[in-house]
């Protein structure tokens, strides 16, 4: 038996927001991060919402990138002093993975964050509040997912958080916030999309439900990022919607170890992080010829480069086609393709913020973290220590991958 888990309402289109006029409640709690939402006038349209549907609203700002356990805890205690009965996050998938786990500890304040990061361990919710979710990138997909990331900056570790139960009540999607992106951050969050899907796609535990979601997001990323990181709106538009059915896939599906990679290299050393979307980009060529030894992945990712009108006739053809074009897209969007060319801010350099010798000394134990990563198990083709070694090593130097 499997499951598939969605929000119960999700609303999208130009103008959506203005949906939480009607929600039913008498105090709600807005989270956001670093002030974008209110400089171009979204955090007030979302409180007068609010007011309108008559409800006490109160707000929790300035949650930082990659959010902390701190973060987390700050939340939670004022959710418990206010004690809303709706949870609205809004922004990047910051604020809104922040407030998934603030959800938790507001209504179960004798949980642990240890209890948390076994996955599907979390504790039933919904008994003081419900939750939506109301993204401004087009990346992460957090208002449809199962799925919330965590940073202990003390253990220099991502956490993945993983429960059914926080998947949001509500999903509002609405293209009008995503056009305020600059271009880095578009290119960043759309090829965090593209990892999504295709990780879906070739996951263990792939179905014919997450198929087409992945799939289609895939063409639809394939087609309208370059053209928005350029900066065409109405590609722009198109690509919110592509992360989000990225997003029912993959919060289905689950991933695999691009992501396993991502969350466990982001926060590891004292150069710098590596952005998350970056990450991913960086990664998935490597990991995806990894992948191809396995013959069930290398079909499926076959499949994708069919799907997209990538060339080739045979199987190991349309695979190297496939990484080929993702490269391509990296540099279009001036992704770098290796850590050592890893610049501020994630945009291709001649010196990588990344220490070479840090990465190097800290090279198994961010490989044996990554291995530990939720999102390894259903990955087609698991690697040993050894192979996650030589997999970070080839990230770094842009090495090929022939094991």
């Amino acid at each position: 038996m499997a499951r598939f888990t969605l929000p119960r309402d999700l609303y999208h289109g130009k103008g959506s927001i203005a949906e939480l006029a009607n929600l039913k409640g008498k105090k709600a709690i807005v989270v956001v991060g670093g002030g974008s939402m209110k400089r171009f006038g979204f955090l007030d349209k979302v409180e007068g919402y609010l007011k309108q549907a008559g409800m006490e609203v109160r707000l929790f700002e300035n949650v930082e990138p990659d959010p902390s356990v701190e973060t987390v805890m700050r939340g939670a205690a004022a959710m418990r002093e206010f004690e809303p009965d709706w949870i609205v996050a809004m922004g990047g998938g910051s604020p809104i993975d922040a407030a998934k786990a603030m959800w938790a500890f507001y209504e179960y304040p004798e949980v642990t964050f240890e209890d948390l990061i076994t996955p599907f361990s979390f504790p039933t919710l919904r008994t003081k509040a419900k939750f939506c979710a109301i993204p401004s990138t087009s990346g992460t997909a957090t208002e449809v997912t199962a799925f919330a990331v965590i940073t202990d900056y003390a253990k220099g570790i991502k956490y993945p958080l993983a429960d059914f139960n926080i998947t949001p009540d509500i999903a509002i999607v609405d293209p009008d916030l995503a056009e305020k992106m600059p271009p880095k951050l578009t290119a960043h969050t759309g090829m965090d999309a593209m990892t999504h899907a295709i990780e879906a796609y070739v996951s263990t535990l792939h179905c014919n439900y997450t198929d087409p979601l992945a799939l289609h997001a895939i063409k639809l990323i394939h087609e309208n990022l370059k053209k928005s990181y350029d900066g065409d709106m109405a590609a722009r538009d198109t690509m919110h919607d592509a992360q989000c059915l990225a997003g029912m896939a993959f919060s289905n599906a689950l991933l695999g170890i691009v992501h396993s990679m991502a969350h466990k290299t982001g926060a590891a050393y004292s150069g710098g992080h590596i952005i998350h979307g970056a990450a991913n980009a960086m990664y998935l060529p490597k990991v995806i010829k990894f992948n191809a030894r396995n013959a069930e992945a290398a079909g499926r990712y076959a499949e994708i480069a069919r799907f997209i009108d990538l060339p080739g006739s045979t199987t190991e053809e349309l695979v190297d086609a496939l990484i080929a074009e993702l490269r391509k897209m990296n540099k279009e969007l001036n992704i770098p393709y290796a850590i050592q060319n890893y610049g501020e801010g994630g945009v291709i350099a001649e010196q990588s913020i990344i220490d070479e010798k840090e990465f190097n000394e800290k090279l198994s134990e961010v490989a044996k973290n990554a291995i530990a990563d939720a999102c390894t198990g259903s990955n087609p083709r698991i690697p040993t220590q050894e192979e996650m070694e030589k997999l970070l090593t080839a990230v770094y130097y842009d090495k090929e991958i022939d094991f």
